[in-house]
Formats: structure tokens, sequence, C-alpha cells
């Protein structure tokens, strides 16, 4: 059996236990996160996509909590980064240190926190520009440039970042070209009356929740392949093409519309959707549903839409209803 069968036997084998793996990582991560069931979903689609996500939430929602418990479940390397607006770039990407050995001494490289599977910017807009640009190339290309080294990061590399929509005072917002880098935009609310009620039973006894490893970084890998492989029809994707589109003429409420980066994005998480819920096609229903994380953040509504109180999501779900 050469490598390529042997590849092919893996990723059926993935396939037929992808299912029983999903059922097994969401009960696991609910032992710890209340609700977020949408959330979790979400996250979990933009790390099957290759992409990263934003999540915008007020504090206290358990963003932090969140993603360390997917990074356990999933048995990959966390790391947490504070963004503040005097956070260097070398304090993310690394730096080379001065190391003696033998009498001699020589530069090192030291691994800054974006070396690691997945990453959690908190609150990236306190961040300066300069250090929210060295994010650009690790969340594009995979790989870290420090003087004249590149560092290719480990796969699969996924950052979530974080802002709160509150306190805008001393932020510096990401620009559009950034924020297109997302795949995802998550909005996170507040948990209902019985989500909050249980929040509180759990963390406040003695022991609090912990989670186990459910899947390992090789099976995340496959999965992530199986995503693109997952079959989609060409009257789904041209819809979706033509939803992406449509952002660009749905001159009413838009004052610039999502680029084609925004369509290959869709039908990504369109088809991790279709993956994640065990369908092994993907339907309208998961064009509709991720239409909302992937666009919200690539529309820029017009002056008198904001003046009148117009959400991105209430224009996406116009512009659904009349997209056929």
């Amino acid at each position: 059996m050469n490598s390529n069968d042997a590849r092919s036997g893996d990723l059926e084998q993935t396939y037929r236990g992808a299912g029983d793996a999903f059922t097994a990582l969401f009960n696991e991560i609910s032992k710890v996160i209340v609700g977020q069931k949408d959330t979790v979903e979400q996250i979990i689609i933009a790390i099957l996509s290759n992409g990263h996500a934003l999540i915008e939430s007020n504090p206290g929602l358990g963003k932090t909590l969140t993603i360390s418990t997917i990074s356990k479940t999933m048995d990959l390397g966390f790391s947490r980064v504070q963004c503040t607006p005097d956070l260097m770039p070398a304090d993310i990407t690394g730096t080379h240190i001065i190391e003696e050995t033998g009498g001699k001494k020589e530069f090192k490289f030291e691994p800054g926190p974006v070396f690691a599977n997945i990453v959690l910017a908190d609150e990236i807009n306190r961040a300066s520009p300069k250090t929210q640009s060295a994010l650009l190339e690790a969340m594009q290309e995979k790989q870290v440039t420090v003087g004249n080294d590149t560092f290719i990061l480990d796969k699969p590399f996924f950052l979530l970042a974080t802002q709160n929509p509150i306190e805008m005072e001393g932020t510096f917002p990401l620009p559009e070209a950034q924020l297109d880098r997302f795949l995802l935009k998550i909005v996170l609310d507040y948990p209902s009356f019985e989500e909050e009620k249980e929040i509180v039973r759990r963390y406040t006894k003695y022991d609090e929740p912990h989670v186990g490893k459910v899947l390992d970084k090789n099976m995340v890998l496959q999965l992530q392949r199986l995503t693109r492989d997952m079959p989609i029809a060409d009257d789904i994707k041209e819809r979706a093409i033509r939803v992406v589109m449509a952002t660009r003429t749905w001159k009413e409420f838009i004052e610039f519309g999502a680029s084609p980066r925004a369509s290959i994005g869709l039908i990504l998480a369109a088809k991790a959707r279709a993956l994640v819920q065990g369908r092994n096609f993907v339907s309208v229903e998961d064009i509709n549903a991720m239409a909302y994380p992937v666009l919200r953040h690539r529309i820029i509504l017009t002056f008198e839409s904001e003046r009148r109180g117009i959400s991105q999501d209430h224009v996406i779900k116009e512009i659904l209803a009349k997209i056929r």
C-alpha cells in the first residue's frame, strides 16, 4: 500500500468516526461551558475551515474559558495574549536573545505566544496598529518573520481574537483589511436565566468541572481536509456567491460590500457546518446560517443605515430573503 492509499484509508476512517467524535466533543465541552452552543459550533467550524474568528461580547461571558476548553478537548497547544497599548510585536512573535554556551555568545530565537496551535488575542482592539499588523502574517501565511529568519507555525494554527464593544476609549479599531482576514465574526450574548443559574451552581462549588481529550492534532488536520472535500451542489455554490455579490450592490443600506474572500469563506464554513452536523452534503440552510458570521464584519453600512439603527445582521437577513 502506497502513502496515498494509506492517507485515503485514514481519511475514510476519520469520516466514519466524525459523527461520534463531534457528539463526544460537544458533550465534553458542555461539562464546562453552559449554553453557547452556536458560539462553540462556530469556533469549531472556523478551526475546521482553517480560518480565524473574532468574538465580540461584553466582559465576563466566558470567552477565554470557552477557547481554552476547546483546546483541551482537541489536545492542542494553547496560549493567551492580553492586548494592551504598550504591547510590542516582539511580545507576540518572539525575539532573538543572546545565549552564552561554552564561553561563546550566540543569538538564539525565543518563540513568543503565537507559537501555539490555538492563540487567544484578548481585546485585540487595545493593541496598537503596529502590534495588530504583526498578527497578519501569522494569520495569513501561518509563519512568522523575525529579522532575516522565517519560522513556520505548527499546524493547525487558529487565532481567536476578542473585542469589547462597550469601552471604545483608548482602543484602535481594526482596519477593514485586517477584519477581512477573520473567517467569522461571532457575537456572544448574555445567557438565559436557566443558563446563568447553572453557571452559578457549577462555579460556586469546591470542585470546578474539567474536560478530557476527545480529538488529537492529527485528527483535527484530517477533519480540515474532509471539510474541503465536502460535496456542494453547483446551484447552492452559485447562491452563496450571489449572496456575497449582493452586498456590493445593496446601496440602500451598504456603503462597501464583501470581497471574493467572503465567497470562499462562506462556502468553506458551510461545508464545515455540514460535517459538524453529520451530513455528507451542503444545504441551503448551511449557507443561510453561516452568512451572518461570515459577512457581518465585511460589510460597511451607510451613514443613513447607522443613523436609523439598522444592523449588519438585519441587512444580511434581507439579502438572504431576496436571493434565491
